[in-house]
């Protein structure tokens, strides 16, 4: 009996280890869901959202490395899956995605929800093909596929309704082989010019990010033979800070004063697997050196005197035979000091405090010590990535996601069920804010539906926080940033959840470890202080010009109560 082209694709996918597909139903996708229905293989995971389909398949393939899949169908079905590819494609992670299309003989004619995605995905696709006969299968999605998880992003393929009803012309899938593992070595002359630039510095800072995955060793032994301190970006968090004596934290916009003086008063910047993209944060005077794996990315953050080819690991093992003993540690030292004082100023900021509402900072930290040791957690972006950044501590076990490069609110439940869904066994929690939770509330359904046991922590400070603290930051009063919210935990226990509120700050530590222990999907509403401002580790003349502009203009338009509330946060510490 012959195979239809959707299940020769289902049996494709099976056959390269998918283990689920994420998406809403439609009428252009029936002949794959029907035949994912008829096998037990291969799930499909039912969202309330495409976007959140898209945004789960990427923390899937985050959390495993390998290959996750979506699908949306034809027209709107498939064009909400954009953003969530989006966020993919630039934190590189291998997702495909199965865009249905109108049926063929309607292309071009304006149809019913007829889109074009071979046009609409190719800025976050690596391939992108329609199949519009059945000769084409398997070898396009094989493509598809290999692509995306060699050049580790988003593919793309856009199947029409009717060609996937059609009878397969080809047999089996082809590619058999296992998923390719290449070291990426620079050349024995690269290494001992690299050799000899390091020796020769009297002030060296490494500047880690996720490329530094699966590298820890080699790069703790780079920093203790360079006396150099390590500072890290916000997705070089979980790869580098934990069991790191050299660590002096991040730096950026989120960062700590100590990971920028670190970066400052080097004369050696030495970067690694890290795609850093703020360059008022890289030194003007240093030499700067950038090992990375994809040599398209030397030298398009900030100038580099030495750009090197090569995977982390491969090329600081090829290094460190070379490399001597760094005697002069007194550039180490003053670093971690400095690191110890920001540290102890960040904890002072993380207590109980009293009153209505809580410090952000001491809910993050309680999430922190009630965390199991190998929970997955993710985090909206806004305040509570720069919260995640400062207060979750990785231990080489825990993971943690957010949209560290795309910066798109609303990701933090979407990551958490496809975290959830694709590791049953462990903790997940969700850093939420209110603004990004109201945006994907229709998927706290989906927690109930797909009975996923997902922790939800929502930081409710009634305003789209972070936009607030920018405005201000360039002299404008806030505007059109309040949020007028419901009950978060009524609204949770009405979609089948258990929702609690730790509506005073002596509430957030039971609240948040009765969830932790709840037999399922939970939520715990936290009221924080609105206006606890996530300060850069430096601030320039830019952004004191704004905040005083900011204060001129508040009192003009009547907003004088704004300035007493910015006394109040600890941005005059």
């Amino acid at each position: 009996m012959k195979k239809t082209i959707a299940e020769l694709l289902v049996e494709t996918l099976v056959s390269r280890e998918v283990s689920r597909i994420y998406g809403v139903a439609g009428d252009s996708l029936n002949g794959i869901t029907d035949s994912i229905r008829r096998q037990d293989q291969l799930r499909w995971v039912h969202m309330r959202h495409e976007e959140t389909a898209a945004f789960a398949a990427g923390a899937e393939a985050h959390l495993t490395g390998r290959l996750a899949v979506c699908a949306g169908s034809c027209g709107p079905g498939n064009l909400h899956l954009i953003n969530g590819l989006y966020d993919c494609h630039r934190n590189r992670v291998p997702v495909l995605a199965i865009a249905a299309q109108v049926p063929t003989h309607e292309i071009g004619s304006g149809y019913f929800q007829e889109t074009h995605p071979e046009h609409l995905f190719a800025q976050c696709s690596h391939y992108c093909e329609l199949v519009s006969h059945p000769e084409q299968m398997p070898r396009v999605l094989e493509i598809a596929m290999q692509t995306a998880v060699s050049r580790r992003g988003v593919s793309v393929v856009v199947l029409p309704g009717d060609v996937a009803l059609q009878d397969a012309a080809g047999g089996r899938p082809r590619l058999t082989f296992p998923e390719p593992t290449p070291l990426v070595c620079p050349s024995d002359e690269e290494i001992a010019e690299l050799a000899k630039l390091l020796n020769g510095a009297r002030r060296v800072t490494i500047f880690g990010g996720a490329g530094c995955a699966g590298a820890h060793a080699e790069l703790m032994e780079v920093a203790r033979r360079l006396s150099a301190p390590v500072v890290h970006s916000l997705r070089g968090k979980e790869f580098i800070e934990y069991e790191n004596p050299f660590d002096v934290g991040l730096t950026g916009l989120l960062g700590f004063s100590s990971g920028y003086h670190a970066m400052m008063a080097c004369d050696v910047l030495l970067m690694i697997g890290c795609d850093f993209p703020y360059q008022q944060f890289f030194p003007q005077d240093a030499t700067i050196v950038q090992i990375d794996v994809r040599g398209e990315q030397l030298g398009r953050r900030t100038k580099v005197d030495l750009g090197l080819v090569g995977d982390t690991k491969t090329t600081l093992r090829a290094l460190l035979p070379k490399l001597t003993q760094q005697q002069d540690d007194r550039h180490l030292k003053a670093a971690r000091e400095h690191y110890a004082k920001a540290r102890k100023g960040l904890d002072e900021l993380a207590t109980a405090g009293s009153g209505a509402r809580s410090h952000p900072q001491y809910v993050a930290r309680v999430v922190d010590e009630l965390a199991a040791p190998d929970a997955v957690l993710t985090c909206d972006t806004g305040t509570p990535t720069v919260w995640a950044a400062r207060y979750l501590t990785m231990n080489g076990r825990r993971r943690l996601l957010g949209s560290f490069n795309h910066g798109s609110m609303a990701n933090a439940l979407p990551q958490a069920i496809g975290a959830q869904a694709s590791h049953p066994g462990r903790q997940v929690v969700a850093l939420c804010g209110d603004g990004g939770l109201a945006m994907s509330m229709g998927d706290l359904l989906s927690l109930r539906q797909l009975k996923l046991p997902v922790k939800i922590v929502v930081f409710r400070n009634d305003a789209l926080a972070f936009v607030e603290l920018e405005m201000k930051a360039a002299g404008f009063v806030d505007f059109a940033t309040d949020l007028d919210n419901p009950d978060f935990a009524k609204m949770a226990e009405a979609a089948g959840l258990l929702g609690l509120t730790a509506a005073r700050p002596e509430q957030v530590q039971p609240m948040i470890a009765q969830a932790f222990a709840h037999d399922g999907p939970a939520l715990v509403e936290v009221p924080v202080h609105r206006r606890e401002l996530a300060m850069p580790p430096t601030i320039n003349l830019d952004q004191m010009t704004g905040f005083g502009i900011f204060m001129i203009r508040a009192v003009l338009s009547g907003r004088g109560d704004a300035i007493v509330d910015l006394a109040k946060t600890n941005l005059w510490r």
